[in-house]
């Protein structure tokens, strides 16, 4: 794990006679970066569903990028801009990320970092703007904006000169149901 983004997390739980207490109050440790520079904070996580309480740190954990059958994923990313004339395999890019190769007929990759997860996933952008490429379409989102994801091919691209912060919760969903 890298240095922390300086995220605070407040977390409530119960102490032994069932009162509201604080659990953890700190700067967020569990940060990672990745090659192109992009630096993911996990903030905290669930393994069921409906979830359940905890009395120790759900985010003290190596995770992949989406979350597992049956969990849910809260973190905050920082894209930094993508500098002119960036290439990577993308392969090696959902290696990284912790993303199996696709194997539901998607299109080809129009960017190194096209990727899905078997999620519905909830992203608000808190800080920037950025580009997020869909197949064959993109939209630009900036500060402020809402953005529901329902396991969709994409790539996010930050086409401007400054860092893009956006928060996601990821709720694990069972795609095959939707998809063609």
């Amino acid at each position: 794990m890298t240095q922390s983004s300086n995220l605070r997390r407040v977390v409530t739980t119960h102490d032994a006679d069932g009162k509201a207490v604080v659990l953890i109050d700190g700067i967020a440790p569990n940060v990672g970066s990745r090659s192109s520079g992009t630096r993911s904070t996990l903030l905290w996580t669930t393994s069921s569903m409906p979830a359940t309480y905890a009395n120790d740190d759900r985010a003290d954990v190596k995770i992949p990028t989406g979350p597992l059958p049956g969990s849910t994923i809260l973190r905050v990313v920082e894209f930094p801009p993508e500098p002119p004339g960036y290439h990577a395999d993308n392969e090696a890019v959902l290696k990284e990320m912790g993303i199996a190769p696709d194997s539901r007929g998607r299109k080809p990759a129009r960017h190194p970092h096209m990727h899905a997860t078997e999620s519905v996933d909830y992203a608000i952008v808190l800080e920037g703007e950025i580009d997020m490429l869909l197949d064959d379409t993109e939209v630009h989102l900036k500060t402020g904006d809402f953005l529901i994801q329902q396991g969709t091919n994409h790539a996010w691209v930050n086409r401007s000169n400054a860092m893009c912060k956006i928060a996601f919760v990821l709720i694990n969903a069972d795609g095959a149901r939707l998809l063609p």
